[in-house]
């Protein structure tokens, strides 16, 4: 049923920001968090979704690792309950919650197991050299009412979304997040990676808000690592 309601709700998506419509908070800036979840359909392929198909420049050795990945998802870490990465977290059916705080915004995952992710906003910048993790080091500044989240620092474990896009250490994210109305918002995220693309690229989608809806318990059950 969660994912029926998701299915409804995201054509209400519009084309470009309302203003009047947009919730803000009492600094003035898009509340991206509310009473409700906000609940990505499930897009398995991120370069080859209706709004947004991307030829993707791999590099040799990341095309032949993405076809081996589409072809075994036993090679992916998330089905052994490890943690699924970014952007792959916004590309799955798992409902997320936005909380804003005077420094910093914190992203709250139902899905896979159960993870948080810190995204500073106090004009800190990156660990010359930050140890990499499952979600990397990520902050972020506004830049009129689109939040942008600057991440580096990741492991090679994760992939980049459900069919299989690969990435290494090398990977820097670049998300968008513009909440275009009451119910929707903008997503778009920007992959470098030059150690398995020849170039960035870019892919987006629209992400609907279930207002009123709170975040459920989720209990990982595949293999343990």
């Amino acid at each position: 049923m969660r994912y029926a309601l998701a299915i409804l709700i995201s054509a209400v998506v519009t084309a470009a920001p309302t203003p009047s419509k947009i919730p803000r908070g009492a600094d003035g800036k898009p509340d991206l968090g509310g009473d409700g979840v906000w609940f990505p359909l499930r897009l398995e392929d991120m370069a080859n979704v209706p709004d947004s198909k991307v030829d993707v420049p791999f590099l040799p050795w990341a095309k032949k690792m993405f076809d081996e990945n589409r072809a075994n998802k036993g090679n992916d870490t998330a089905s052994r309950c490890l943690p699924q990465g970014i952007p792959r977290l916004t590309y799955t059916a798992n409902a997320f919650q936005i909380l804003q705080l005077p420094n910093r915004i914190v992203f709250l995952y139902e899905g896979g197991t159960h993870i948080w992710r810190t995204v500073w906003m106090d004009g800190r910048a990156h660990p010359k050299d930050p140890n990499p993790d499952w979600l990397g080091d990520a902050v972020g500044h506004w830049e009129g009412d689109t939040l942008v989240v600057d991440s580096v620092g990741f492991n090679d474990r994760t992939w980049l979304d459900d069919a299989g896009h690969p990435h290494t250490e090398r990977l820097h994210v670049v998300e968008k997040y513009t909440r275009t109305g009451p119910l929707a918002m903008r997503y778009e995220v920007v992959i470098d990676d030059p150690g398995a693309y020849s170039q960035s690229w870019t892919a987006s989608t629209s992400i609907p808000f279930r207002p009123g809806v709170k975040l459920t318990e989720y209990v990982c059950t595949g293999d343990r690592p």
